[in-house]
Parts: structure tokens; C-alpha cells; sequence
């Protein structure tokens, strides 16, 4: 390890190096997002680059103050970015080594991950241990991997790579190098969904229902990468979603639920850091999945999970042997961590309740809370039977009530109650569903012949809607005016694209130019899939 030499900051620099006496350099902030790789940013023409011969991409350490981080190398030629004497980190590394612009830092060469050994056998193709996966995990929690080196792992259990053990040590891996919630009670509910349905925002809608009945449902979620709105992204129209861990306590212990972002939590870190390689090259396989989904779970102190597969022509899962052989995967690494487990298969053949994107979401889970005649049916019925089969784990409950008993919560305004409790506990963005404030730009599209709509592409609604401008515009997406088994004549409106800005609006256009996502024939055409409710 290199030895931290204390150096008052603005102190004059001396880049001479030695092993007693390390690189050092002025700290400098570099307003670059480099979501969750940590970047160092070094001149060409500095001294220390040249001396200690540093390489692009390769990884360093910077100490300073007893902390210290890992970052992978870029060179500059640029003085603007950084001028020779001067180390950039880019925004968040500069963030968690908590120092002022200007302080002096120790740079010098990171030494190799421990577990590269075992990353290279598992690229030859090599079963690997728990102790394996820890040691991995762990050097992937702790920034050691590089891009290139992360890929090679995610490439390596890709797929059919790993065996359903390796799938558990994976996940127990994960859940090791994070926090843990313990909220001391014997049953803590969730439910998830594995993603890839527009619009399918349940958890909105389950979270008030179940705690209103009184059971404990601390709702942690991620932001979207790729799709246009997650529940953290839709819930934040509503209320702050980045709570400090502190705060999310005190509200789960006090309202029985939370909505809010799991970053601020630190659960299952190395999950984040993998979903930000595998999400660009479109990477979701199986193990990775359910380490991912179960490993974030268990941390958040879940001991009750309802799991949430659509099964469509176009949703992630397109078949019932492929949804049965992914919930048998999941049951088995769920049992192993002492998990209750029901996966629930369902119907994803289009997107659920009629917007795609954060405000448009947001207004339909209000419009279902407060039982309003505009509110979408089907997202309120899907709610429904999952906060039915969430409710039938309280062994006080027969099994079969579940339904009736989340019915009657929220048509007795109780959800309501319990919802707007909570958007109060984490603060009120005073969101009113009846002037949801959309994307003032639209583009409508309208049906090309008379019929009926027998399929509509959920990637495409997606797509259409991320050009839009979701869910980084909060107001942008697609409005739905037509769904799966509806009647059209010719040029009846099929949906209505919002924007914010021009450029947005142009790309989502050419989008709907080369597919409009919805496809009109006759009602023998309509695509028939066999789910669970």
C-alpha cells in the first residue's frame, strides 16, 4: 500500500517520486458523469505521468486524509480539463474522497484484483466457488475492475454460464459487499417485477394497499437506464425519492412502506456497478437476473416476495417454458436464502395502464388511487391481484381473500390515505393528476385502416418514448388511447406523443416513421397467452 504523506492544502507541489516519497498532486474537479466508474483525469505532459509511467485506462489509487479510491486513468492534452500538477476525478470519485479543489493527493499505480485469477478461469470456461464470487464481488464493489474487465465478467456468466449454484453464491456475493436493513420483524414484504412492460407501475399502487392492511413494505427501486421511467423516476413526480438511510427508516417504521431510490441505501453496490456494463450491450441473462433482483431484495430486509414475470411477443420473457425454467431458477436460489417466494406469471403482450414515462405514470397510479372513471382498468385489476397475493402471506388471511381484501382498501380510499401519508413523509412535489404539466410539444399518431389492434411492441412504445425524452424529461412519453383488442376506424387517434423540447420530438417522430409499435387486423389475428390470474 502507498503511504500517505500529510500535505496542507495550496501547499507548493513536488512531484519528485520515490517509494518513501509518492506522486502528489493538486486535487481538481472534473464536472464529468461517468455514472459508476470512477475516472482520474491526468496531463500528458505532466511529470508524474511520464516518471511513473502511467498508461491510459489503467487503474491508479489516490490517497489523501486516510481515504483513498480507485480510478482508471484517462490522459489529457487539454490544460482546460487539467493542467499538468493536477490530478481530475471526475464528479462522483471527487464525491467520495470528500476533499476541496486544490488538496493535496497521492497518486500512484493500483496493484492487480486479487481475484483476476478467478476471473480468468471462469473465462475459460472453470465452475467457480462462493469463495470465488466473493472475492470478486468484492473487488468489483470496490472499483478495482475496469471497464474491459468488467465486460469480460459479464460476458463470462452471460447466458447459460452459470449453473444454478453458481447463481446463489453470485447472489450471496452481492448481497456480502453491501448493507443489510434489519427491521426486526418477522415478515417484510415486496413485490418486483423483472421489467420490460412499459407502464407497468404495480408497486405504486401494491406499496399503499399492503401497508394499509398493516404489513411492512419498504419499497427500494432503481432509477431507469434504458427503459422510459422506473418506479423511482415516477414516484419522484410525486415526492423526493433520495432519501438518506436514516429518513427511510423513520418512514418505513412509521407509514409500514416507502417509494423511494435504493442508491442512497449502498444495497447490493456491485449489482449497480454490473447492471451499468450489461444494460449497453443488452445483457439480461438468467443468473444475472436473479442475483441481481434477489440479492437487492434480501439487503432491503425482505423476507416475502412477490415476483412479477409478463410473458409477450415482445416483453423480456416470449414463452411459458422460458418464464417456468426462469421461475424455477428463481425459486431455487430463493429458497437457499430463506426467502418466500410467489412468482406470478402474467400478461405482457402490451404495456400496461396508458402512459409510458413519469408524469404520464404518475397520473394514472393517482387516477387509480383515487378511483377515478379515467383511471386505466388493467393496471388497477394487476395491482390488485398482486397486492392480493402479497396480503395472503399474513397467515392471519385465508387464502383466495387476498383479492377482496385489496379491493377493499382501495375503494374505500384507505391506499389514498396511506399514499398521500407518504408522499407527505418524503415531500410533496404537490402533483395534481388533473394538470399533469405533460411535454407542451405532441405528435399524434393515427391508425393507417379500419380494424382492430391485435398487437402493440413494447420496445417500441419504449423506444418511442426514451426519444421523447423520458425519463430524463419528466413530462415527456406516450399517451395511449388505443389498446390490444379495441376497434378502429381509419385515422382514429392510436397515441399522442409529448415533448419538451424540438429535438426530441423530431427523433421520437422518425421513430414512429419507421414503426408505429401498433399493428391493426382482425380480431382472429389477436395473440392469445396463457398466464396465472
Amino acid at each position: 500500500m502507498t503511504a500517505v504523506i500529510p500535505e496542507p492544502p495550496g501547499s507548493a507541489l513536488d512531484t519528485h517520486t520515490s517509494l518513501s516519497n509518492p506522486a502528489r498532486l493538486a486535487l481538481r474537479r472534473v464536472l464529468i458523469d461517468t455514472y459508476h466508474e470512477n475516472v482520474a483525469y491526468m496531463h500528458r505532459e505532466c511529470d508524474v505521468y511520464r516518471a511513473e509511467g502511467f498508461k491510459a485506462l489503467s487503474k491508479v489509487q489516490v490517497r489523501a486524509n486516510g481515504r483513498n479510491i480507485l480510478a482508471t486513468l484517462n490522459v489529457v492534452d487539454d490544460p482546460a480539463i487539467v493542467a499538468c500538477g493536477e490530478l481530475g476525478l471526475s464528479k462522483s470519485a471527487f464525491d467520495q474522497m470528500g476533499l476541496d479543489n486544490g488538496h493535496t493527493v497521492t497518486v500512484a499505480q493500483a496493484e492487480p484484483p486479487e481475484s483476476i485469477g478467478a476471473l480468468h478461469r471462469k473465462l475459460g470456461g472453470e465452475r467457480l466457488d462462493l469463495d470465488d464470487f466473493r472475492a470478486i464481488v468484492h473487488d468489483i464493489a470496490d472499483h478495482r475492475y475496469s471497464k474491459i474487465e468488467l465486460t469480460a465478467f459479464v460476458v463470462a456468466t452471460n447466458r447459460d454460464e452459470l449453473d444454478r449454484e453458481e447463481v446463489y453464491f453470485l447472489t450471496q456475493a452481492m448481497i456480502n459487499v453491501g448493507r443489510r436493513l434489519d427491521w426486526h420483524e418477522s415478515m417484510v414484504v415486496d413485490k418486483h417485477c423483472i421489467g420490460g412492460l412499459p407502464g407497468n407501475r404495480t408497486s405504486m399502487l401494491i406499496v399503499p394497499i399492503v401497508a394499509a392492511h398493516g404489513m411492512l413494505c419498504p419499497k427500494t427501486s432503481s432509477r431507469a437506464i434504458t427503459s422510459p421511467a422506473g418506479t423511482a423516476d415516477t414516484m419522484e413526480v410525486l415526492a423526493n425519492v433520495e432519501l438518506p438511510i436514516e429518513q427511510l427508516e423513520e418512514i418505513v417504521r412509521r407509514h409500514r412502506g416507502c417509494l423511494a431510490w435504493g442508491g442512497t441505501a449502498h444495497l447490493s453496490p456491485a449489482d449497480d456497478i454490473l447492471i451499468s456494463v450489461e444494460r449497453p450491450l443488452s445483457l439480461d441473462s438468467p443468473g444475472q437476473m436473479v442475483a441481481s433482483i434477489l440479492s437487492k431484495k434480501i439487503s432491503a430486509g425482505s423476507s416475502h416476495l412477490v415476483l412479477d414475470i409478463p410473458i409477450g411477443p415482445t416483453a423480456k420473457v416470449r414463452s411459458m417454458p422460458d418464464a417456468q425454467r426462469l421461475r424455477r431458477l428463481f425459486e431455487y436460489v430463493a429458497r437457499r436464502m430463506n426467502v418466500a417466494l410467489d412468482v406470478v406469471i402474467t400478461d405482457g403482450r402490451q404495456p400496461i395502464g396508458f402512459g409510458i414515462g413519469p408524469a404520464l405514470e404518475a397520473r394514472d397510479v393517482m387516477r387509480v388511487l383515487e378511483n377515478d372513471p379515467r383511471a386505466p382498468n388493467d393496471l388497477r385489476q394487476k395491482a390488485l391481484r398482486l397486492a392480493g397475493r402479497l396480503i395472503e402471506c399474513d397467515p392471519d388471511v385465508r387464502g383466495g381473500d387476498g383479492f377482496a381484501i385489496a379491493r377493499d382498501i382501495l375503494d374505500s380510499g384507505r391506499a389514498l390515505t396511506k399514499m398521500n401519508d407518504i408522499i407527505q413523509a418524503q415531500g410533496s412535489k404537490g402533483f395534481d393528476h388533473n394538470q399533469p404539466g405533460l411535454g407542451p410539444l405532441t405528435l399524434e399518431i393515427r391508425a393507417s385502416q379500419a380494424g382492430v389492434v391485435t398487437s402493440i411492441d413494447n420496445l417500441q412504445m419504449a423506444r418511442i418514448a426514451g426519444l421523447a425524452g423520458a425519463p430524463k424529461v419528466k413530462n415527456a412519453g406516450v399517451d395511449l388511447l388505443c389498446k390490444l383488442g379495441d376497434a378502429v376506424a381509419l385515422d382514429t387517434l392510436l397515441y399522442r406523443v409529448h415533448a419538451s423540447f424540438a429535438a426530441d420530438l423530431e427523433f421520437a417522430r422518425q421513430a414512429c416513421n419507421r414503426s408505429t409499435g401498433y399493428t391493426i387486423g382482425d380480431t382472429a389475428d389477436l395473440p392469445h397467452v396463457f398466464v396465472e390470474f
